[in-house]
């Protein structure tokens, strides 16, 4: 999972304090892993040292200032040439990938369009190990019906979530 990315994705949706990043990557990403605050500032720290996301505004929170976050050009630029390109086809990369559809459905871009791209990644990745399980030996063949088996379960969660679009979008815009 890309934590840097996830949250431009975040900030790209709205401005947002760092308090309201974390409770949205928890609620959409974090399934079982929550971000640390500590990781939330760091990264925004990063981010905003590296042109990404600028301060808006600072207001006084409860014990501290409390600072919205705001994208710019360059940190949009990048969320958008990173959800466009494919996740390279290995086992487990769901989280990634769901992270991509969702924000992709959150910023109203073209979700099916990436689940098309990846499915494509996928099955050039299914040739490899399927000429790899044809030319090579047994160890080969084992490593290669793993890797196999993990893309089919892949395809099949990109086939469902593709018929699942509108729903999800439903579910998380606003």
């Amino acid at each position: 999972m890309s934590v840097p990315l996830t949250l431009l994705g975040l900030l790209e949706r709205e401005p947002s304090h760092g308090y309201d990043l974390k409770r949205d990557y928890d609620a959409f990403f974090g399934r079982g892993r929550p971000l640390p605050f500590g990781q939330v500032y760091a990264t925004l720290g990063r981010l905003a040292r590296d042109g990404k996301v600028v301060m808006d505004e600072v207001s006084p929170g409860d014990a501290t200032e409390r600072k919205r976050y705001v994208i710019t050009e360059a940190g949009a630029t990048e969320v958008d040439a990173w959800l466009t390109e494919p996740v390279e086809a290995e086992p487990h990369l769901q989280t990634i990938l769901f992270a991509k559809v969702v924000l992709a459905l959150m910023l109203d871009r073209p979700a099916e369009q990436y689940l098309d791209a990846q499915r494509g990644k996928h099955l050039d990745r299914m040739r490899e190990l399927t000429e790899l399980k044809r030319t090579g030996g047994l160890v080969d063949g084992l490593l290669a019906d793993h890797g196999l088996f993990h893309l089919e379960a892949d395809l099949r969660w990109i086939d469902t979530t593709s018929a699942r679009l509108d729903a999800l979008a439903k579910a998380v815009r606003p």
